[in-house]
């Protein structure tokens, strides 16, 4: 498999607190990748280094031939709407919104025909078993649903790449499972490439590979998937 992703050499400080310590990493096209470590030890700085929300102080980050931080703040953001959904603890679904418009939302900002927005999220949220929720905002929906919407939305824009922070940490074990599961299914279905940072060990030992942090820096990659 190529390599979707190659990071080299990426260093990231905040004041003088080096958070990022000249990583290198490589994840390949179609992989469930899971990333793991204490608190503190950077796996959430080098998503959003990956995911393009945090500039790097050194070092490159390349989707297939695009180094994407050497593209101007609006080109990336481009780039980012285009190739890169997200997926965060707390679901970040805007309240004022309907599910079906929350998820479209990413087509819209991408100039996205609305009709054309409106079909594809209705069957997103169709294969994710939402149909008769598409029309509740958030506060009417259960945990599980919001963060299934979520997912929805971070698939919009047929993006090759999902990232996701802590994606189960705010679920209950039943809800968890289910997020689990539905990241393979994605991942046969849609061919997405997942990256995921997680405290779950269930899920870790269930990904392709888990990438070990601790102190900014990788500590150890191991296969764990049989």
């Amino acid at each position: 498999m190529p390599a979707i992703i190659k990071i080299r050499n990426v260093s990231k400080s905040y004041d003088r607190l080096r958070v990022l310590h000249d990583v290198s990493l490589d994840i390949m096209q179609g992989e469930v990748v899971s990333i793991v470590g204490p608190s503190g030890a950077g796996k959430t700085t080098l998503l959003q280094v990956m995911g393009s929300l945090e500039r790097p102080d050194s070092g490159q980050v390349i989707y297939g031939s695009t180094d994407i931080y050497s593209l101007r703040d609006k080109e990336l953001a481009k780039y980012r709407n285009a190739n890169i959904g997200f997926i965060f603890q707390f679901h970040q679904l805007l309240p004022e919104f309907t599910m079906l418009e929350n998820v479209m939302l990413p087509a819209l900002i991408g100039g996205c025909r609305r009709d054309e927005a409106l079909e594809r999220a209705s069957s997103l949220i169709g294969y994710l078993g939402l149909g008769d929720r598409k029309d509740h905002k958030p506060s009417q929906l259960s945990g599980g649903e919001r963060q299934r919407a979520a997912v929805a939305r971070a698939l919009m824009n047929r993006p090759s790449v999902i990232l996701a922070d802590e994606p189960s940490g705010s679920l209950d074990s039943r809800n968890r499972t289910e997020l689990h599961r539905l990241f393979f299914d994605l991942r046969r279905d849609m061919g997405q490439t997942f990256v995921i940072v997680t405290h779950d060990e269930s899920l870790a030992s269930n990904t392709d590979r888990v990438i070990h942090m601790a102190d900014g820096a990788i500590a150890d990659i191991k296969n764990s998937r049989k």
